[in-house]
């Protein structure tokens, strides 16, 4: 049970303290194989399935490093403005946990194959905050623990411990920002803008799903507060292997808020690791944080330096895939749409999905709305982003082009697209076995169109008086008559036409 902890108003702490935070992001690649040996990252399989000697630190075996996972890292490196290591080589960070099976992780310390690059990250009133990196690295990911037995799922309170190595040795690369100053109020939503921007940056360089929900994607967040800007560092605390974006942004404000009431009390901030808890956005401690001295580091005798190529590096560097910003921006010109708009899609998830949607077939305005009003609201009535709906981009396009046929109104578009989610077949099977094409009949949308004015006199004579806007009352009397399957616009010329009456 969460034990929550005394807070300091959030404009209080502001107007008293300085934050800095420090980023740390882990993003597992996507490789088939492990870092340093052959078996398999495929996730799903029965515990303790794809392990070997390598990745499971028996005597004697030896490790290989994995030639995609070099390449990813120079990738990321290069995205991020990073200046790319001529040499570096492997170091073993050694400390014992029970999901680290070698008691020891091997990662790079002093050493990393990238440092000193940025990433400007766009806030939701437009302004861009640079963020430096100090280094991106790359390192093996440790086993799973599954603590059972107790009311939270971690270890106190659990009667026993599961270990699964399967996911011990998939390559990560950490990548660390330099301090962040400057952020003020609205460092939690920088931090949040970070990491969704490098969230972005990874997925278009294709090295990773960078899938948050499935911690192929987790955060770090360390934040300490100073009186003011000039003062020396606070003592940080670290919550560890946040989650989701919000999260990210709750996590800086609750630690933000705790801070200042532990030092507005007189009392001093513990170096320590943190936990999350997604049900009411708090922190509670963890462990009592190590210093880099205290994992006693040194260089990994069983892997050779990594010494690569420039001209390989240039030649990464110039097959790199356009931006996520430069390509927001292309895509909010070609499309029309406001920055405000541009990044209710970016939060949706949905840019790829309208891109592929516009590639399907249909205009860019009739993308958006599908993916940003009937499919948004599902994706959150899910707890799901849009693109992990069981629905193609082709099928939207497929949707959109029936409307634009005039063969569906929005209400009956609404519902096959229900059906299409509900796993009920295509949009034209769907279409089928629901029969819920539009009536283009003109004699049976005549006839129900008659039977409305002649149940309606009173607001028919409204009409020829003059109140034309009393014809959607009649227009509401087809629709419900034909169930939903008529043209609204073509019923209420037909009304209108009926009555002897312009629109004008």
């Amino acid at each position: 049970m969460t034990t929550f902890t005394e807070l300091l108003s959030y404009e209080d702490a502001l107007a008293s303290f300085d934050p800095v935070m420090g980023l740390e992001v882990h993003v597992e690649l996507g490789t088939r194989t492990k870092m340093f040996c052959g078996c398999s990252t495929e996730l799903g399989a029965e515990p303790n399935s794809q392990t070997c000697p390598v990745c499971l630190g028996l005597p004697g075996a030896l490790p290989v490093v994995n030639a995609i996972g070099i390449e990813s890292a120079i990738k990321i490196g290069l995205a991020l403005n990073c200046e790319i290591a001529e040499w570096c080589r492997f170091a073993r960070k050694n400390y014992f946990y029970p999901d680290m099976p070698k008691n020891f992780q091997t990662s790079q310390y002093d050493e990393p194959i990238a440092f000193n690059g940025f990433l400007d990250v766009q806030l939701e009133d437009g302004e861009i905050f640079r963020v430096e990196i100090e280094r991106a690295h790359m390192e093996e990911d440790t086993g799973k623990s599954l603590h059972v037995g107790g009311a939270t799922g971690r270890i106190h309170g659990a009667s026993h411990s599961l270990l699964d190595y399967n996911r011990a040795g998939i390559p990560l690369i950490e990548i660390v920002t330099k301090p962040i100053e400057g952020a003020g109020e609205r460092a939690p939503e920088v931090a949040k803008a970070y990491v969704a921007e490098l969230r972005e940056v990874i997925k278009a360089l294709g090295v990773s799903e960078a899938r948050m929900d499935k911690g192929q994607m987790r955060c770090d967040v360390n934040l300490s507060l100073r009186p003011n800007p000039e003062a020396p560092f606070g003592t940080r605390s670290e919550t560890k292997n946040v989650n989701s974006l919000r999260s990210v942004e709750r996590a800086a404000r609750f630690e933000i808020q705790r801070h200042a009431a532990v030092l507005s009390s007189g009392g001093s901030i513990v170096q320590e690791t943190r936990h999350f808890h997604e049900e009411d956005g708090s922190t509670t401690g963890g462990r009592i944080k190590d210093n880099a001295e205290d994992y006693r580091y040194f260089p990994e005798p069983d892997l050779v330096p990594v010494a690569p190529a420039r001209d390989w590096v240039e030649e990464l560097r110039a097959g790199l895939p356009e931006m996520p910003r430069v390509r927001r921006n292309r895509l909010r010109e070609e499309w029309g749409v406001s920055e405000h708009d541009m990044q209710s899609i970016l939060n949706a998830g949905a840019v790829d999905s309208i891109v592929a949607t516009i590639e399907a077939g249909a205009d860019s305005a009739a993308a958006r709305k599908w993916w940003m009003g009937e499919l948004a609201r599902n994706a959150n009535e899910q707890g799901v982003v849009v693109d992990e709906l069981p629905i193609t981009p082709a099928q939207v396009a497929r949707v959109a082009a029936l409307v634009a046929a005039g063969e569906l109104n929005d209400k009956l578009a609404r519902q096959v697209l229900e059906g299409v989610l509900a796993g009920e077949g295509t949009p034209d099977e769907v279409v089928e076995k629901r029969g819920l094409k539009v009536v283009s009949d003109e004699g049976a949308l005549g006839a129900a169109v008659d039977e409305a004015i002649a149940g309606n006199a009173a607001i028919a004579d409204k009409i020829r008086g003059g109140k034309v806007a009393a014809v959607g009352a009649l227009v509401g009397a087809v629709m419900k008559t034909t169930r939903g399957q008529a043209d609204a616009a073509r019923v209420k010329e037909l009304i209108l036409e009926r009555l002897g009456v312009s629109e004008g």
